[in-house]
């Protein structure tokens, strides 16, 4: 079956770090845009990152911009998110989406809280 989960989440401080992963299997990562959205409470759903199927393009949200890199390592199937500079506003549930024509698949999520 196709699984995607999301681990290293977790509560820190302002100005603290975090590295997201995301171990996926079932399906051909290697052939999969891959990307990261968050939905904070009461907000809708939005992208944060994006890497394209081998690793040669990144896209970012303006606000994690400079503070976040997504990459990805298709021999160990698993995506990840590097988190630097953490601001309470990045607090949210963090979602693994992988993609291609017609159809996409998304993991549990991962809580981030950021506070001090």
């Amino acid at each position: 079956q196709v699984q995607l989960v999301e681990s290293g989440g977790g509560l820190v401080q302002p100005g603290g770090s975090l590295r997201l992963s995301c171990a996926a299997s079932g399906f051909t990562f290697s052939t999969h845009l891959m990307s990261w959205y968050r939905q904070a409470p009461g907000k809708d759903r939005e992208l944060v990152a994006a890497i394209t199927s081998a690793g040669g393009s990144t896209n970012y949200a303006d606000s994690v911009k400079g503070r976040f890199t997504i990459s990805r390592d298709n021999a160990k199937n698993t995506v990840y998110l590097q988190m630097n500079s953490l601001k309470p506003e990045d607090t949210a549930v963090y979602y693994c989406n992988a993609a291609r024509s017609y159809y996409d698949y998304w993991g549990q999520g991962t809580q981030v809280t950021v506070s001090s």
